[in-house]
């Protein structure tokens, strides 16, 4: 189980809006900013997201390496990947694949994918069997 990861993006305004209007549709909802003076030297300021008392997905200013990561983000249903989608596109992001099955993975995978402001690319996703159904 990952615990973090960080995204290295070129404007970190920029994606702290585009991911506070998307994030919440898939219920990561709080936010905290980390000074990166209180660390170690060289550490950077991050802004964070998270759920349930964690923090996971933490953004950092610099220089984007968008072909080096791709972000899945679980969706509860396909109700929750369609409105996640329909939001990011909303806020900016473009499009590498709308809503649908992923019939190349199994029936019951359903996604949607985006880039984001900086090119990465995100998937929200529902995967029927880790739901119960």
């Amino acid at each position: 189980m990952l615990d973090h990861i960080f995204l290295t993006v070129s404007d970190i305004t920029r994606s702290i809006t585009f991911y506070e209007r998307v994030l919440p549709i898939l219920g990561i909802t709080s936010r905290h900013d980390y000074d990166g003076s209180q660390g170690p030297a060289g550490h950077p300021d991050l802004k964070g997201f998270g759920a349930n008392g964690r923090v996971f997905f933490w953004l950092r200013e610099g220089t984007p390496a968008p072909g080096a990561v791709h972000v899945g983000f679980v969706a509860n249903s396909e109700t929750i990947v369609n409105a996640a989608h329909a939001e990011a596109r909303a806020a900016g992001a473009s499009e590498i694949h709308a809503p649908g099955p992923q019939l190349h993975y199994d029936p019951r995978y359903y996604a949607a994918q985006v880039r984001d402001p900086d090119g990465y690319s995100l998937e929200f996703v529902f995967k029927s069997w880790q739901h119960g159904g």
